[in-house]
C-alpha cells in the first residue's frame, strides 16, 4: 500500500467551521478562542456540525444516554472490536479552538483519507466525541 497523506487543508477547514461555534475575542484579557460549554446551544451546534461531517463521510452515527457520539466505520470483520478514537467538542468557558476538536476532527480526517485512498481496515473504527469532557458546567 502506498503511503497515505491526509488533507492539511480539509483539516483546517474544518477546525476554523467549528472553531466559529461559540467563538470570542476579549480585548480587555486579550483572550481568542472557543466557549461552548457541555449541553449549550453552542455545543449542540457543534456537535450537529461534527455528526453532520461524520454522515456525509459514511460513518454509522449513534448517540448514547448522555449525549456520547459514536460514528462507526465498517471493517472487513466486524466480529472484531473496533479502534476508537476521538475527544470532546465541548469547551471550558475560555477554551482554545483546538482543545477537543483536534481530536475529533483529527480522527474524521483520518477516516476521509482511508476512504479516498480505498482503503477498508481488517477492524471497524468508531470516532467518538464524548459529551462534557470539560466538566465545568
Amino acid at each position: 500500500m502506498d503511503r497515505l497523506s491526509i488533507s492539511r487543508e480539509r483539516l483546517w477547514r474544518r477546525l476554523e467551521e467549528l472553531g466559529a461555534i461559540g467563538a470570542y475575542h476579549d480585548e480587555v484579557a486579550d483572550l481568542v478562542g472557543v466557549r461552548r460549554l457541555a449541553l449549550s446551544d453552542e455545543d449542540r451546534a457543534g456537535r450537529d456540525k461534527v455528526t453532520g461531517w461524520m454522515r456525509d463521510l459514511g460513518l454509522e452515527v449513534s448517540v448514547d444516554r448522555i449525549g456520547n457520539i459514536y460514528a462507526q466505520r465498517a471493517g472487513r470483520d466486524m466480529s472484531l472490536a473496533p479502534v476508537m478514537f476521538g475527544s470532546h467538542v465541548d469547551s471550558v468557558p475560555t477554551g482554545g479552538r483546538f482543545d477537543g476538536a483536534l481530536g475529533v476532527l483529527g480522527a474524521l480526517e483520518v477516516v476521509e483519507t482511508l476512504n479516498d485512498a480505498g482503503v477498508i481496515t481488517r477492524r471497524p473504527l468508531v470516532v467518538g466525541a464524548f459529551t462534557d469532557e470539560e466538566g465545568c458546567r
